[in-house]
């Protein structure tokens, strides 16, 4: 499972870049408002900052041939090439524009989705991702996880392209659990992705070795 950080703050991406291997950045409306910023001065840094990993940037129009607008809009401004994925939510609008803007050669992930008959529909529309969303299937007792095992598993056996891009966590043990279910991918919060790669044992150890090392590493470097 590859990793991909679900923020839009420059500086909590320059610190993850910096030692996590990141396979690129998602956002979405409420992220790009977290930073009460327009996406004309956010979306130029985020286009430097991933270089040639992957960007996912949600469209936020309604209609059809609008999303398909503002898709070819963005890559042509900032000179985009296959790291840049359209967000577009499954609803009736969002269905027709996936295979609308797969036909013009721009890569699509498909977002919103909540249950596995929707991310199969997407992914039999053209869509590259499907993203389920897990904490708020688990907010209404509906069992993220195994909806995201049922999405993985349904992508296997009908040889279907799309990929799983997992997205709303709260917790690490849910990033944990869509890794053993199958998810191509998942995309986390800086303060979850953090969590996840530290334990307080490892510090322990660490000052540990630290303190048995006095004096015995004496070899230049």
């Amino acid at each position: 499972m590859i990793y991909l950080a679900d923020t839009a703050n420059i500086e909590e991406l320059k610190k993850l870049f910096y030692y996590f291997p990141l396979e690129g950045i998602t956002t979405n409306p409420t992220i790009i408002a977290a930073e009460n910023k327009p996406m004309s001065e956010i979306l130029p840094q985020l286009v430097e900052l991933v270089g040639d990993k992957m960007l996912h940037v949600q469209m936020i129009s309604s209609k059809a041939v609008d999303m398909l607008r503002e898709a070819k809009a963005y890559k042509k401004k900032y000179g985009l090439g296959d790291n840049f994925f359209a967000k577009i939510p499954v609803t009736e609008e969002g269905f027709k524009a996936i295979r609308m803007i797969k036909d013009s050669g721009i890569n699509v992930t498909a977002t919103a989705i909540f249950t596995q008959q929707q991310a199969l529909v997407a992914a039999r529309a053209g869509a590259d991702w499907v993203a389920p969303y897990v904490n708020r299937l688990d907010n209404i007792s509906s069992h993220g996880i195994e909806v995201v095992g049922y999405i993985a598993q349904s992508i296997k056996q009908y040889g279907l392209n799309s990929k799983v891009l997992a997205a709303s966590f709260k917790t690490v043990d849910q990033v944990h659990r869509v890794s053993l279910v199958g998810s191509h991918s998942a995309t986390v919060s800086y303060e979850i992705l953090e969590r996840l790669r530290s334990h307080p044992m490892t510090d322990t150890s660490v000052e540990a070795f630290e303190k048995d090392a006095e004096g015995l590493y004496d070899i230049e470097f």
